[in-house]
């Protein structure tokens, strides 16, 4: 069985979105693994708080201001990590704008404010794999995982630009799949469930909370570090065989 943690050590991570929530933890755990986490984040205080963390502990971080809208602002970052590390291993799509999102149904929601979520959640992701595939290509080597959510799954009411820009990062993960499995980059997708971080969510009142939990197989409240298992061995050389595949990790909300 391959060791999951040796076979990131010295790995370049880019993970989007990273300074804060999920993407934050992702990237104290990659480093703590032995990989290079490479903070790319639209607000860059919170990238450098992030990359300031994980080197205050002896590990390498590298924070970059990026908006994965813009694909001069994406292609800037891969040329910067390019040129100070020499490789692009793994790319987690992480960034998204959900938790501003005010819930409404779907016919008042501005068009400007459905073009911006999908802009960002879904041609951000296509951006940033369009951008790192050379690097990885290159190497004979890469792993791309795309932050969905399990969401799609309940079909949840009233988010329908987030819910639709997360089902479009379903079927990109299992196209890009085949389009890279001749390269050995491997494409897959992780749907969290209802994962609670530092991020405040006003939409979220603690009766809503309560009913998340009591949906799921495994009554608690989930956190970022619960996905992370996940995350780390989709990374690693022990998922070399598992491409194409949607990954729900909600503590049993949506099993059947």
């Amino acid at each position: 069985m391959t060791d999951i943690t040796a076979s990131l050590n010295g790995r370049v991570v880019i993970i989007t979105g990273a300074g804060q929530g999920i993407g934050r933890v992702f990237a104290k755990a990659f480093a703590a693994a032995g990989a290079v986490p490479v903070i790319a984040e639209r607000n860059g205080g919170r990238g450098d708080a992030v990359a300031t963390e994980i080197t205050a502990t002896g590990a390498r971080a590298r924070a970059i201001a990026t908006d994965v809208a813009d694909p001069d602002s994406v292609a800037a970052m891969v040329q910067t990590v390019e040129a100070e590390f020499g490789r692009i291993d793994i790319l987690i799509n992480n960034a998204a704008i959900f938790s501003t999102l005010e819930m409404r149904p779907f016919d008042q929601i501005p068009l400007a404010e459905w073009e911006t979520v999908l802009r960002v959640n879904v041609t951000g992701a296509f951006l940033c794999a369009r951008a790192v595939v050379g690097a990885m290509r290159r190497a004979g080597w890469g792993r791309i995982i795309n932050m969905a959510s399990g969401a799609v799954t309940l079909g949840r009411p009233n988010y329908l630009h987030y819910i639709t820009s997360k089902a479009a990062l379903e079927g990109m993960t299992r196209s890009l799949a085949r389009e890279l499995g001749p390269d050995a980059i491997t494409v897959n997708a992780i749907l969290p469930g209802a994962t609670f971080t530092e991020i405040e969510r006003k939409t979220v009142s603690p009766e809503q909370k309560e009913r998340i939990i009591a949906m799921q197989c495994i009554a608690r409240p989930e956190g970022p570090q619960d996905l992370v298992g996940t995350a780390l061995f989709l990374a690693s050389d022990a998922a070399a065989f598992l491409t194409g595949q949607a990954i729900t990790v909600d503590g049993g909300a949506t099993h059947p």
